[in-house]
């Protein structure tokens, strides 16, 4: 006999619900729900136990090297420079006088000693202080969770690193005392001018210890926690005293300091900043500066390259950096003197890697490169641009145009150097001869924007100095850097691909995670025909022409020598299929404005491009030894 329903043994959860019918059967109780979202917290919590369980809290020692930043040769193992190496001392904490704590403590956390390492009511207080208030920000993240993230974290605003950062930081305060995490945060921290911890900072901005700090003094050390950068004293002085007034006015609210004293106080005298010399001697600090530039160009803040633990791999090769100063080092004595400066830059024509650059003989002498910021103009260097911009418009190495000279075109006269005349003579000729007075005929034909246009598509910025729509454009009177030279020089070597330069191959986090490599995009600038073209003018300037200094006979070269009006710059730009590199010559006054290189060295407007010929046929000579000869593309002269 079946049982009766009453006799049906009773289920001990009821879902899906007996009592309902068709989709509200699935539908659970209240009484359910609350139980299934216990159970989930309940898990959840079990979770951060068993991870604040068994998280491991290393000593401060072991992020030492983490928060330097290290910028290596392209091999990615040898070093080239730290950002922020080695400029940390620990103290104790009783070796920092107690108000200078409690300024700290007004800066970042005022209720450190009543929570467990974090505060759900800080956190409140902070936002509604930033969205009411509109003055200075408060932060929400306690000393405890600032340690936690600065010594075993990322900087990454994410919700799983936030969660790492909860946890370790209840992991810290059921191991570790308040007054160690205090003196660990305090020996860790980033204050600016690439000092960590509170005895290097004291040293950077007001060259005493720690244990002799004032309180004014501690509270500025305070202030700059917020920013380092920017409220640095060279950067912005006004936001750094509000700051500073602001946490001195927290302290009296808390108790650590008295109206009166308080009233008293006035902003301390701040040391002069010393820049940091390690890493930055020779010609490799020129290096070091470039990777720092393009980082920051990149959106890398000054605080996150001496602070964040960055593992940065740069283009920079040994051994072809090393052919470059050996080729400068080889110019005659009077062009390492003088206040000549010479500059050098390679580029990989295909992936803009840059292996080499030359600013100078030692960045702490002049800490402006000669490579990648000091200009110069281009003079007979542009032309292959006026070329290839009259080559897209239907014109032919053949094309032929008077030699005479001096000319006057769209009223600008100009001659040849040395006031050399010559009958028609064709494009060719006239590359190969650096030949003014036929170039700017052609110029005036073709529209003298056509020439600038392709000067940018190559890779000259549009905003380079003396870049312009005159009909003299095409005989250089812009003054670009020897590295937008050569990168420009690329787009040729490319075959009419253009890419842009850069220093940096790759970034990497402390975690591993790659943030940056280099995977250039490029972008078609001229037909391949043209370019070959171009090269092929190029290649006979360096066989025949007045480039045959470069001509190593090693490797099939092509390149433009350039002397600008009054010799105020010297260039030989050119290029093998693998490597293109730009040799600028220029010189300068005791107060750094350009002047004359005559009789430097003899030079003068026909020679004047012999020395940095030769330069460059000595590195590419080097640079290349040992790789295989690679050829040009089928030329045409045509």
């Amino acid at each position: 006999m079946d049982p009766t329903p009453d006799a049906r043994p009773r289920r001990r959860v009821d879902y899906p619900r007996a009592a309902r019918s068709g989709v509200w059967r699935w539908v659970p109780s209240w009484r359910q729900a609350a139980a299934a979202l216990g159970l989930v917290v309940l898990a959840a919590v079990g979770a951060v136990l068993i991870a604040i369980a068994v998280v491991r809290v290393p000593q401060p020692n072991d992020i030492a090297l983490a928060q330097t930043t290290t910028l290596y040769w392209n091999d990615g193992t040898t070093v080239l420079g730290r950002i922020g190496a080695a400029n940390r001392t620990s103290v104790a904490l009783d070796q920092v006088p107690e108000q200078v704590q409690q300024a700290v403590l007004a800066a970042e956390d005022r209720e450190f000693y009543d929570h467990t390492g974090f505060s759900p009511v800080g956190i409140v207080r902070a936002v509604w202080h930033n969205v009411s208030d509109g003055g200075d920000t408060q932060g929400g993240s306690t000393i405890t969770q600032q340690y936690a993230k600065n010594a075993f974290l990322t900087q990454d605003q994410t919700f799983s690193r936030k969660l790492r950062e909860l946890i370790l930081s209840v992991k810290l305060e059921l191991t570790t005392s308040k007054a160690q995490i205090l003196a660990d945060y305090l020996n860790t921290v980033y204050y600016g001018r690439g000092a960590y911890g509170i005895e290097a900072a004291a040293q950077a901005y007001f060259g005493v210890p720690a244990a002799d700090l004032s309180v004014e003094q501690g509270a500025v050390l305070a202030a700059l926690l917020q920013s380092p950068s920017a409220l640095s004293p060279e950067n912005n002085p006004q936001a750094l005293r509000a700051r500073w007034a602001y946490i001195l006015d927290g302290m009296v609210d808390e108790g650590w300091l008295t109206a009166d004293a308080r009233t008293a106080m006035r902003f301390p005298e701040v040391a002069d900043f010393q820049p940091p010399t390690d890493y930055t001697k020779g010609s490799d600090g020129y290096l070091f500066a470039a990777a720092q530039q393009q980082l920051l160009s990149m959106g890398y803040s000054g605080d996150s390259l001496n602070s964040a633990g960055l593992n940065v791999v740069t283009t920079f090769d040994r051994r072809v950096q090393a052919a470059a100063v050996t080729a400068v080092d080889a110019a005659p004595p009077a062009y390492r003197s003088n206040g000549v400066r010479i500059g050098l830059a390679a580029v990989d024509p295909h992936s803009g890697a840059v292996p080499a650059l030359y600013g100078g003989p030692d960045y702490q002498l002049n800490r402006t490169s000669a490579a990648s910021e000091l200009r110069g103009l281009g003079g007979s260097s542009f032309l292959p641009f006026g070329l290839a911009a009259g080559l897209n418009q239907g014109l032919t190495l053949d094309s032929d145009y008077s030699g005479a000279s001096p000319v006057t075109v769209d009223g600008a006269t100009v001659a040849n150097a040395g006031g050399e005349s010559y009958g028609k003579v064709t494009l060719l000729y006239a590359t190969v001869h650096s030949l003014q007075t036929p170039y700017v005929q052609m110029n005036d034909q073709i529209g003298a924007a056509a020439t600038r246009d392709a000067a940018v598509s190559a890779g000259i910025p549009a905003g380079t100095p003396g870049l312009n729509d005159e009909v003299t454009n095409v005989i250089g009177e812009a003054a670009p850097t020897a590295l937008e030279a050569a990168g420009a020089y690329g787009t040729f070597a490319a075959r009419g691909e253009r890419v842009r330069p850069s220093v940096i191959q790759q970034v990497r986090e402390p975690s591993g995670d790659v943030t940056f490599r280099l995977s250039p995009a490029t972008e078609r600038a001229f037909d391949a025909d043209v370019a070959d073209r171009v090269t092929a003018a190029l290649r006979r300037v360096v066989t025949y022409g007045d480039g045959a200094a470069a001509n190593t006979g090693a490797q099939p070269l092509a390149g433009k020598t350039g002397v600008s009006t009054g010799l105020l710059s010297e260039w030989f730009v050119g290029y093998a299929p693998q490597l293109a590199a730009a040799v600028m010559v220029v010189r300068q006054d005791s107060a750094g404005n350009p002047i004359t290189l005559s009789g430097v060295g003899g030079a003068n407007e026909l020679n004047g491009a012999e020395v940095p010929a030769r330069i460059f046929g000595d590195f590419m000579g080097d640079a290349l030894a040992g790789g295989p000869v690679e050829p040009f593309a089928e030329l045409s002269v045509r």
